[in-house]
């Protein structure tokens, strides 16, 4: 069992992994493209585990964050998030009401009742809550707005359609890949605990930041299309031949 608590052989860095890890990901795809996540201007939905991992590690590298949102709707801070704002999300969970206005009034940002945050203009968008929560007439929206990438952060949290339309039109980053974070962590701890030895949280951010890395550079050695990389097609090719060689180094093929 994995995603235990620190008493029970739990790993550091696991409850903010997923979001660590995404935020990694997009950091080499920018890389790819001779760019820096500093300076980003970043829309991200949700305020669970997932989005505040990945609004901290945002914030640590520099990016501009601007939304988080909720079940009530979401919030804008022109100012850009800060490491304050990240920290109170953990206090708009802890209080089980499940809404994010309180944030706009503590921080002197704007509240968007019942809507997205993907008509927010910015440079990339990371869905971190929920399972179909962009849609195609959502990611037509961003890209009208002139947003260049999109990391699905959260479990197939576009849908087929909006993946469609994304890939064909901007830098899409799948779930698949990119959220791997999470499952990453869960392997360390199970090193960790076999080994009877508990890393520090540097030692296994860096673990996961090569990790992310390794899953990156396969997407881009199978998905690479002339100048344009495909990173759906990247993932799909890189998990099938990963399945087959193992197949094959155990005899079944």
């Amino acid at each position: 069992m994995t995603g235990k608590p620190r008493e029970f052989g739990g790993s550091r860095v696991r409850p903010e992994a997923t979001g660590y890890g995404t935020v990694y990901f997009a950091q080499h795809m920018l890389k790819e493209k001779g760019q820096d996540i500093k300076g980003k201007t970043v829309a991200i939905s949700g305020f669970g585990n997932v989005a505040w991992g990945a609004a901290q590690k945002l914030v640590q590298l520099g990016a501009k964050l601007v939304t988080i949102s909720g079940p009530d709707g979401y919030i804008y801070d022109e100012k850009g998030i800060t490491q304050e704002g990240v920290d109170y999300m953990l206090e708009l969970r802890a209080s089980n009401n499940d809404v994010v206005e309180p944030y706009a009034a503590k921080f002197g940002a704007k509240f968007f009742a019942k809507k997205k945050p993907w008509e927010v203009k910015c440079d990339i968008a990371f869905p971190c809550a929920i399972q179909n929560e962009l849609n195609e007439e959502d990611a037509k929206q961003l890209v009208a707005n002139g947003c260049q990438m999109v990391v699905e952060t959260s479990n197939m949290g576009c849908t087929a359609e909006a993946v469609k339309f994304l890939n064909a039109n901007i830098t899409f980053a799948p779930g698949k890949a990119a959220n791997a974070g999470g499952v990453a962590v869960s392997g360390l701890e199970m090193s960790q605990n076999s080994m009877r030895y508990s890393w520090t949280a540097e030692e296994v951010d860096q673990k996961l930041s090569q990790i992310m890395k390794d899953i990156h550079d396969t997407c881009v050695k199978f998905g690479k299309e002339g100048d344009k990389i495909d990173y759906v097609k990247g993932a799909n090719v890189g998990g099938f031949i990963k399945v087959a060689e193992a197949m094959c180094a155990q005899g079944h093929v």
